[in-house]
């Protein structure tokens, strides 16, 4: 089987905070971004990679998610961290934008191993919510 990562649900107190964040200090690209703001999208998301978006769901939505997959107990918690692999040129330019959106490092590290192979470099920050993002690049 060749399968690719669709999406990822993340858990946000406010989604509008959290799009912002996501475009403006991370750099990723909104996905209805527009209809969410005109109310038209229950939930924003920001594009990971061509196949790999990141949704920006509310908790209070936890509830109505649960029932759609069917299993209990499972909407509304937090992963570990979510890492994203980028170019050296983007690794360089997000350090940048976090240091003048005042967002702090938490951890950094070289020859970390990942998806695909050993990574060069890596650094950690959480999101306004306290998710934490791992992100990388590869030589």
């Amino acid at each position: 089987m060749d399968a690719r990562l669709d999406h990822v649900v993340c858990w946000v107190s406010d989604q509008s905070g959290s799009l912002h964040f996501y475009e403006q200090v991370v750099g990723l690209p909104g996905v209805r971004a527009e209809e969410f703001r005109d109310g038209m999208a229950a939930f924003p998301s920001v594009r990971i990679s061509p196949d790999t978006v990141l949704d920006l769901m509310a908790y209070e939505a936890a509830r109505g998610v649960e029932e759609g997959t069917g299993v209990q107990g499972t909407a509304g918690h937090p992963i570990n961290h979510l890492c994203l692999a980028v170019s050296r040129e983007d690794f360089e330019a997000l350090q940048v934008r976090l240091k003048q959106h005042e967002v702090t490092i938490t951890g950094s590290g070289t020859n970390s191993f990942g998806a695909q192979g050993i990574a060069s470099e890596v650094i950690f920050f959480s999101d306004p919510d306290g998710n934490v993002l791992e992100v990388r690049y590869y030589e």
